[in-house]
């Protein structure tokens, strides 16, 4: 009745369907007016004092010896 290369086509197109539709559901979404303001607020942002952050890496370049080295472990000696 069914031949397995066909299921096998079906169940790929089937699954790869609703992967891109699971995938893009939420690709949309508009911000409402009324979420802005709370969006736009410090405590809200990816850096949230630029001053202070540029301090601290001032910091911990002049102790590291390192710039940007927060991803590694180990010291700015060269020892682990």
């Amino acid at each position: 009745m069914y031949d397995k290369k066909n299921i096998v086509f079906y169940l790929k197109i089937f699954l790869l369907t609703f992967f891109v539709i699971q995938g893009t559901g939420c690709a949309y979404q508009q911000v409402k007016p009324w979420h802005r303001d709370i969006l736009a607020k410090d405590s809200a942002q990816l850096i949230p004092d630029a001053l202070e952050y540029e301090a601290d890496e001032h910091i911990y370049f002049s102790k590291e010896a390192a710039k940007g080295g927060q991803g590694v472990g180990g010291g700015g000696c060269g020892c682990n």
